[in-house]
């Protein structure tokens, strides 16, 4: 048996209330930040492991989305694509609630499909997410005015404001005014607003030759029923986010166009 003395007994304690002391102080300096802190591999010095250095926050932003382009040997009002090219494109006005079009989205994403939205500027405005969302699955996004107005039957300042408006919101949001535009509450564009559009950066007016008539919501299969009966070769079809429907309708609707060898595609990649 280990017999301890006095002396012994009392360098223990000091020993203990010396821990004790440095263990206090450590966890005071945790507290406030003070305290330096093992780096996580690959953070740099100074950084947290949950903040970016500068650099990598730089390097992280998305680059600009695509810029409107000239088809020279297309009018300046599009209706529909090659008609010798076994490929269509689906087109949505974009507006309404965005759980439908996601849901939409990412439909067509399992099919392998891909969509054109022609975005509302106060959808954007209510909704900024879903333009990045939009691009991110490889999406065309466009312009359909900024409050989907009857475009045709404004004032020139008043057209010329609803075109700019929705052109500004997207370029804010992704550095693009957005690759199409289309007017809203018109399948074609008047003389004006075509010349209005040209002026705010969009060299076509993307119009349409298949309406799906979505938007009077007859119901799913006669959404899939009346677009099937009138779509071919490089049709563009008019589609809406913002019912039901149409968000039941996609899956039967990609289907039966690929049994048909119809390939859903962006309109750049329908008119490229």
């Amino acid at each position: 048996m280990v017999r301890v003395t006095t002396t012994d007994r009392r360098g223990v304690l000091r020993a203990g209330a010396g821990l004790v002391a440095s263990g206090a102080l450590a966890a005071g300096c945790s507290a406030t930040g003070a305290a330096p802190h093992s780096a996580t591999p690959g953070t740099p010095s100074g950084s947290s492991p949950g903040t970016a250095h500068p650099a990598a926050r730089a390097s992280a932003t998305p680059p600009a989305a695509p810029a409107p382009r000239a088809f020279p040997h297309l009018p300046a009002q599009i209706t529909h694509g090659p008609r010798d090219r076994p490929r269509v494109a689906l087109t949505f006005h974009g507006q309404g609630d965005p759980a439908l079009a996601r849901t939409l989205l990412t439909t067509a994403e399992r099919h392998g499909a891909r969509l054109t939205v022609l975005a509302v500027g106060t959808w954007l405005d209510e909704h900024p997410e879903m333009a990045r969302r939009i691009l991110d699955g490889g999406h065309d996004l466009g312009n359909h005015t900024q409050r989907h107005l009857s475009v045709n039957t404004l004032s020139e300042p008043d057209a010329r404001a609803e075109i700019t408006g929705c052109a500004d919101r997207l370029r804010r949001l992704t550095g693009s005014i957005g690759t199409w535009f289309r007017p809203s509450r018109a399948p074609t564009a008047t003389p004006l607003v075509e010349r209005l559009a040209r002026a705010a950066g969009y060299p076509h007016v993307l119009a349409y030759d298949v309406d799906s008539l979505d938007y009077t919501r007859p119901g799913a299969p006669a959404v899939t029923r009346t677009v099937l009966a009138a779509v071919r070769n490089g049709s563009v079809v008019s589609l809406h986010f913002g019912y039901p429907d149409t968000a039941a309708a996609l899956p039967d609707l990609l289907t039966e166009l690929d049994r048909r060898g119809l390939h859903a595609v962006t309109t750049t990649e329908l008119l490229s």
